[in-house]
């Protein structure tokens, strides 16, 4: 069954006009919901830990900053916008006690609700507004008059209003220009996990290594490799993102869409089928959540040695070289780390 859209005219915005709005975290997707929610008229305010260095910025963009326990003591709808692993401890030091029957505690990510890390108590709406774009990118598009599609998901409706305060929330971010689809905090959670890992993220850059690596060790140019493995994936995606995969082939040669046709399955196979669905089981049944709260209880020291094994693969010191030669890929573009504000 086709998912239902909603858009602006879904969204009755007097259902959050009244409410006092606290945006705790002030990162990539902090600072997006903050000054859209604030562009659009509502009451917002900031929460940010003590010698947070976000504090600068927020205030400089018109924001007032506070403590997390006095933005969430002051506020009755409490949006959740720090890292999935630090979450629960800020919940329950900063945020429990300053709950009060008829706030909303909102999530961009389910998570924290999905595992079980918050529990929030009955008498609170606990609801999701996920934006399905960087935070950079849902302001950005905000001020251009558009949008980011955006989910939302109602866990716990106490007041009887939570589905009507999600879409307003949407709605006065940007979303709602670009539709509004509504789903659950488990199904969020399960396939935002899954694409990120077997896809988007883990699968697509082990994929650009491994050609990278399997072109150099063949004796290949290196800046060849990077160019044909990494440089290019962009026209192959933006073709994908405009027509889909069909119209990707489409737009290529015949060579390449024989290739693609018939080698693409000889490298994603039955095994990485198979590989694919142990990782959705691995985030269903929750061992997942567990390894990444674990890693960061524990320091992240696992987490830190990939991370520098990965900016020392070869091919981030070649693209480097390569990409400042080509100035125009980033003209009149702010930095991602610069678009998306500090960290909260």
């Amino acid at each position: 069954m086709a998912a239902k859209m909603y858009y602006e005219s879904d969204c009755d915005r007097a259902a959050i006009a009244d409410r006092k709005v606290a945006i705790l975290g002030y990162g990539s997707q902090g600072h997006a919901h903050a000054l859209n929610l604030k562009e659009s008229g509502i009451d917002v305010r900031i929460g940010l830990r003590e010698g947070s260095g976000s504090r600068e910025k927020a205030e400089s963009e018109g924001l007032r900053v506070l403590p997390i326990s006095a933005a969430a003591a002051e506020a009755d709808v409490i949006m959740m916008l720090m890292p999935d692993t630090s979450m629960a401890d800020i919940y329950s030091e900063s945020i429990a006690p300053n709950l009060n029957e008829g706030d909303a505690l909102f999530f961009a990510h389910g998570f924290n609700i999905r595992f079980g890390l918050i529990e929030p108590p009955a008498g609170v709406d606990v609801c999701m507004v996920a934006p399905k774009g960087p935070g950079h990118l849902v302001r950005r598009t905000y001020l251009e008059g558009g949008g980011v599609p955006a989910l939302i998901a109602v866990e716990n409706d106490a007041t009887g209003g939570a589905k009507a305060l999600a879409l307003a929330y949407a709605d006065a971010i940007g979303g709602a220009r670009a539709g509004v689809i509504e789903t659950t905090f488990t199904e969020e959670t399960e396939t935002d996990l899954f694409g990120e890992q077997a896809v988007l993220c883990g699968g697509t850059t082990a994929l650009v290594q491994a050609g990278f690596e399997t072109l150099i060790e063949a004796g290949y140019q290196p800046e060849v490799a990077y160019f044909e493995c990494l440089h290019e994936l962009k026209l192959i995606v933006d073709l994908m993102y405009q027509e889909g995969i069909a119209g990707m082939r489409y737009s290529i040669s015949d060579t390449a869409e024989y290739g693609d046709l018939t080698r693409g399955p000889r490298i994603v196979n039955d095994a990485t089928k198979t590989e694919m669905k142990k990782i959705l089981g691995e985030i269903q049944d929750g061992s997942f959540a567990r390894e990444w709260v674990a890693e960061g209880r524990g320091g992240r020291e696992n987490f830190h040695q990939l991370e520098v094994r990965g900016k020392e693969h070869p091919i981030e010191q070649v693209g480097a070289k390569l990409r400042a030669m080509m100035p125009f890929i980033n003209a009149g573009r702010s930095s991602v780390r610069d678009a998306s504000g500090g960290q909260g």
